[in-house]
């Protein structure tokens, strides 16, 4: 992607299901959870770069024991930041005591646990502190009361759910939906405690007996589905518990991913597929996709539940986890991605005038590089095609020379942009920041024909910034003819409300261009319009909202939309004529049929609190204001 979109989280659950000394004997390390765990967060790393953290429990501790340890990092390498101290108290306090057994060093050593729960993020929204960074705490001097927290995930209805708690008497710290959906666990969780304590008081078992007993009676999927009742959004959220339950839930929509494993030594939970074939190097069909608005429980005895905690609602996992997000080494999500650059190349194709002689090939590094391929290989299909048209029409009249020339007849493929290391700015005025930002990427000097068409790839346009204010620039140094800029994602028009930093109107160009359309109309009392109806909209219950933001659409076709922005993106220093091509919202499905949470491009959100989200982003940008939506 061309443009920065900071997004998403990865979240890693272990369970180690043998004693502790099973793994040293077979790995010959008591660290082999916290060594996978460093695995699973290193092969998410696509997921978040601005901070990780993960949290430990160790099981069977005695009081005055500690049972739970914690690191965090916001720093400029997160992961690398909280292993790197976790394995150096480890090591020092190792080699110091060479004589401890495995016991010793569980009580004395942190990390060395049964169970662990890590995350990796992208802040938004401007929040990249420490304190920002998963997993979080809720602690207590009753074990069973102490809860951690991490989680891929993002709520429409904050507010609402802040307001919620406090009518239940708390005082949460922040309005932040991390915190609000903890303390509602928290708030279930200790009053489930604190019922099965009074029920064992009553049969006249001891304060200390009670204590093991309550976190066999702890019944969390019944903790899970009082406390997401009212959550609206897209989540896949992780937790342990001190006493050594832990559980994952996933909303009812699957719109944020959820895989989990299980063997004789291990129980695993990650947000991506490759991640645990990766890293336990298991069969792809052993790991399973947690269900929509199902709950994942593993017992302190290792029993593993899996229950519905919410009532499924039709199936919209994310297009852009396949699009961009998720990693590229699940098979199924690389061949999508190729499937996705074969569908746009008819468009392409009206778009050069079928003149593939003269047309160069290429793609935005380097997350293009797959729907790059698949556009190649269906635009060598299809001059394979024509080519053995004319080997058959001049049947045994051919000449060798003209066999060897059909013959050689393939798409012509440049790497023609070349991203260059991440360039910092120290300047501060706009205008030479600009010219910074102009060589972010480089070219290939002379691989371009000024007869050339310059087809070249991106897996999305976002905002359209990158592409105006360097890559077309950079481009046009070459002297092509026509520079076609292509998109294997459709238009992205509405905002996202689930975890994606793409929360304001006016930053998408497909919006900004449909706008200058409706201007140029002399229709602008639209725009009015829609505000006026989104004010009255939001005011009904979120149940029968809806979004009527689409209405800012209506008047134009994609086509129209596509050629505004491509006008937008050329500014007039550049020579070369310039096209914009977008994949159609039906291809995306054909392409990816089990993922059609599509509402960045078709404006249906998958859940009431989004079309809520969406009015409201459009009212904040007529009003001018910089506020979030949710």
């Amino acid at each position: 992607m061309s443009d920065q979109l900071n997004h998403e989280c990865g979240l890693a659950l272990i369970r180690l299901l043998k004693p502790l000394d099973f793994y040293k004997k077979k790995y010959g390390t008591s660290t082999y959870g916290l060594n996978k765990l460093y695995l699973m967060l290193e092969k998410q790393h696509n997921r978040g770069q601005d901070g990780a953290g993960f949290a430990s429990v160790k099981l069977d501790m005695k009081p005055g024991e500690r049972f739970m340890h914690r690191e965090r990092s916001a720093s400029q390498n997160p992961i690398q930041e909280i292993f790197n101290l976790s394995n150096k108290a480890i090591k020092d306090e190792i080699e110091k005591n060479p004589e401890w057994s495995i016991e010793s060093q569980k009580k004395k050593v942190p990390h060395i646990s049964e169970l662990f729960l890590g995350h990796v993020r992208y802040g938004t929204f401007g929040r990249n502190s420490v304190d920002a960074v998963h997993p979080f705490l809720r602690q207590n001097n009753w074990m069973h009361r102490n809860l951690i927290v991490a989680g891929n995930f993002n709520m429409t209805n904050n507010k609402e759910l802040f307001e919620n708690l406090v009518l239940l008497g708390q005082h949460p710290k922040e309005m932040s939906d991390t915190v609000t959906v903890m303390e509602k666990i928290g708030h279930f969780l200790d009053d489930a405690v604190a019922k099965i304590y009074k029920n064992l008081k009553r049969e006249g078992i001891s304060k200390i007996e009670a204590s093991t007993i309550i976190g066999e009676k702890i019944d969390l999927i019944k903790i899970l589905k009082k406390a997401s009742k009212d959550w609206d959004g897209g989540y896949a959220i992780g937790g342990l518990l001190g006493h050594g339950d832990a559980f994952v839930i996933r909303d009812p929509a699957g719109i944020r991913p959820a895989y989990y494993y299980k063997d004789e030594e291990v129980l695993v939970v990650a947000s991506e597929r490759p991640v645990i074939k990766t890293v336990f190097n298991t069969p792809e069909d052993s790991i399973k996709v947690l269900g929509r608005g199902n709950g994942l429980v593993i017992k302190k005895s290792g029993k593993l539940i899996i229950k519905n905690v919410i009532k499924p609602v039709e199936k919209k996992s994310c297009s852009f986890e396949r699009i961009y997000f998720s990693r590229g080494s699940d098979i199924k999500i690389y061949n999508e991605r190729k499937k996705l650059g074969r569908l746009v190349f008819p468009q392409i194709l009206k778009a050069i005038d079928n003149d593939l002689k003269n047309t160069v090939f290429s793609y935005i590094p380097n997350t293009a590089e797959v729907s790059f391929f698949g556009l190649v290989h269906e635009a060598q299909d299809y001059m394979n095609e024509i080519a053995e048209k004319k080997i058959i029409n001049a049947g045994n009249n051919i000449s060798r020379e003209k066999l060897r020339q059909l013959l050689s007849y393939r798409p012509r493929i440049e790497k023609v942009a070349i991203k260059d290391a991440k360039l910092r700015t120290f300047i501060t005025d706009d205008s030479n920041r600009d010219e910074l930002v102009k060589h972010v990427y480089d070219v290939t000097y002379g691989s371009i024909k000024e007869s050339d068409n310059l087809v070249i790839i991106d897996d999305s346009i976002v905002r359209g910034t990158t592409l105006q204010k360097s890559i077309i620039k950079m481009l046009d140094r070459l002297s092509p003819k026509k520079i076609i800029i292509v998109s294997s994602a459709p238009q992205i028009r509405y905002p996202d409300c689930y975890g994606i930093d793409m929360a304001r109107m006016g930053d998408l160009i497909a919006f900004r261009a449909t706008i200058q359309l409706i201007e140029q109309s002399k229709n602008k009392h639209i725009i009015k319009e829609v505000y006026k109806k989104c004010v009255e909209e939001n005011k009904k219950s979120v149940s029968k909202i809806k979004n009527l933001v689409k209405e800012i659409y209506d008047s134009f076709s994609d086509e129209q939309i596509s050629s505004k922005i491509s006008s937008m993106l050329k500014e007039k220093d550049i020579n070369a004529e310039v096209e914009v091509i977008y994949q159609s919202i039906k291809n995306l499905h054909i392409a990816c049929p089990d993922d059609l949470g599509d509402w960045y491009f078709s404006g249906n959100y998958p859940t009431p609190g989004g079309n809520k989200v969406v009015n409201q982003a459009f009212i904040n940008y007529y009003e001018g204001s910089n506020n979030r939506a949710y």
